[in-house]
C-alpha cells in the first residue's frame, strides 16, 4: 500500500497538469468599433458594424460597437486589443476620453480607421497625426464612382486585390496628409472626375505612430461595400495584422 500511495500521486498531479494544459485557451481578441458621429452620419454604419461582428465570429473576435464616448477610457481600452473609429465623425471625444486613448496607443495599442474616420476631431492635431490625413472633399453629382486603384508594395492586406482593380466607392479627398504613413492603395485620379490629390492620392495607409500602431482604409461609403467579398477579405487582414 505505501508504494501504491506516491503512484498514485504521481498520478495526480499529471492529471493536473493536463488538465491545466487543456483548460488555458487562448485569450480571445477583443475589438472595440466606435461609431459616434456629431456630424454627417453614413447610412451604412450598421451595415458595417454588422459586417465587423460577421468577420468577428469568423474568426474568434470578440467585436463590441458602441457610440459612447466613456466607452472610451483606461479600463476599458487596457482590455481592448483593437480600437476601430467606423466612418466616425465630427468632435467626438472629451477630453478626458481623448487623454485615455491617446495613452492606449502610447502604450502600443492599435487603431483602425474606416472611411470617415479621417472626418473626425480636426481641432485635436495628435488625432490628424495618428490618422494620417482629413478629409478634405469628394465627388459630387454622383458622389459614389466607379475608380481604378493600384496597390503600392506587396502588403498582406492588400493581398486579395490585383496589382489595379477597380472598386466603386465615395472617393475622398485629403489634407495634411503625413509624410510618416505608408500606402497601401492608390487612386488613379484619371480613371474618375473629382480626385483633387493629384498623382499622390493615397486611399489606404499605415504607420507607427506615437508607440502604437494604425492603418486607414477609405472605403466604406456605401452598404454594397461590405457585401464585396474582396473588401470585407482587406478588412479582415487590416484587422488581423494590427493585433498579430
Amino acid at each position: 500500500m505505501r508504494k501504491l500511495i506516491p503512484v498514485l500521486g504521481l498520478l495526480l498531479i499529471l492529471s493536473s497538469c493536463n488538465s491545466t494544459r487543456t483548460t488555458n485557451q487562448p485569450v480571445t481578441k477583443q475589438v472595440l468599433v466606435f461609431t459616434k458621429t456629431m456630424g454627417w452620419r453614413h447610412g451604412s454604419i450598421e451595415k458595417g458594424v454588422a459586417t465587423l461582428k460577421e468577420i468577428g465570429a469568423q474568426e474568434g473576435w470578440q467585436i463590441t460597437q458602441s457610440e459612447d464616448s466613456l466607452a472610451i477610457n483606461t479600463e476599458n481600452l487596457a482590455k481592448t486589443d483593437l480600437v476601430i473609429f467606423l466612418s466616425t465623425t465630427g468632435d467626438i471625444l472629451g477630453p478626458d476620453q481623448e487623454a485615455a486613448f491617446k495613452k492606449y496607443i502610447q502604450n502600443g495599442g492599435a487603431f483602425m480607421g474606416i472611411h470617415a474616420a479621417t472626418d473626425t476631431e480636426f481641432d485635436w492635431p495628435w488625432y490628424g497625426k495618428l490618422v494620417g490625413g482629413y478629409f478634405k472633399d469628394h465627388p459630387n453629382d454622383p458622389n459614389v464612382r466607379k475608380a481604378s486603384l493600384k496597390k503600392a508594395a506587396p502588403h498582406v492586406t492588400t493581398s486579395m486585390y490585383s496589382k489595379t482593380f477597380e472598386r466603386t466607392d465615395e472617393w475622398y479627398n485629403y489634407y495634411n496628409l503625413s509624410d510618416a504613413v505608408t500606402p497601401t492603395l492608390y487612386l488613379d485620379e484619371s480613371s474618375y472626375e473629382g480626385g483633387t490629390n493629384g498623382d499622390y492620392h493615397p486611399i489606404a495607409w499605415y504607420q507607427d505612430f506615437d508607440g502604437g500602431g494604425m492603418y486607414y482604409t477609405g472605403g466604406g461609403h456605401t452598404d454594397e461595400a461590405y457585401d464585396e467579398v474582396a473588401f470585407k477579405a482587406h478588412l479582415e487582414s487590416v484587422m488581423r495584422w494590427l493585433m498579430e
